[in-house]
């Protein structure tokens, strides 16, 4: 009788191995199952945030682009009446500074300053 217990404790022990491995692998699945699910789970928050920041981006550029515009515009029509006011008194200008440069009237200063010292 005792080598009967033995065999059925045997096989007991065997089963319950069996068993082990058999929930094992399963617990090793579902691990691996919830990962992928995690990852795709994560794949389309990425992709959701995403949309909603190319969404935002092109509200608020659409704003950027109209002062960008408009700054632009007022460049041009500075640069404009600079070169118009050259053109119209750039002769006038330039003679006036050789006047100036050329016709050197030279002064004696009231009071002689003494240079520094070192």
């Amino acid at each position: 009788m005792s080598a009967q217990n033995s065999k059925g404790i045997q096989t007991l022990l065997d089963a319950e191995r069996e068993a082990q491995k058999i929930v094992q692998k399963d617990r090793s699945k579902r691990v691996k199952d919830a990962r992928n699910e995690a990852q795709k789970e994560i794949e389309e928050y990425r992709k959701q945030k995403d949309d909603e920041f190319k969404k935002f981006e092109k509200e608020h550029t659409s704003g950027n682009k109209k002062a960008e515009e408009d700054a632009s515009k007022d460049a041009d029509e500075r640069l404009k009446s600079i070169k118009d006011a050259g053109s119209k008194k750039g002769d006038k200008v330039v003679e006036d500074l050789l006047r100036v440069v050329t016709d050197v009237k030279p002064q004696v200063p009231d009071r002689v300053v003494a240079p520094p010292q070192a």
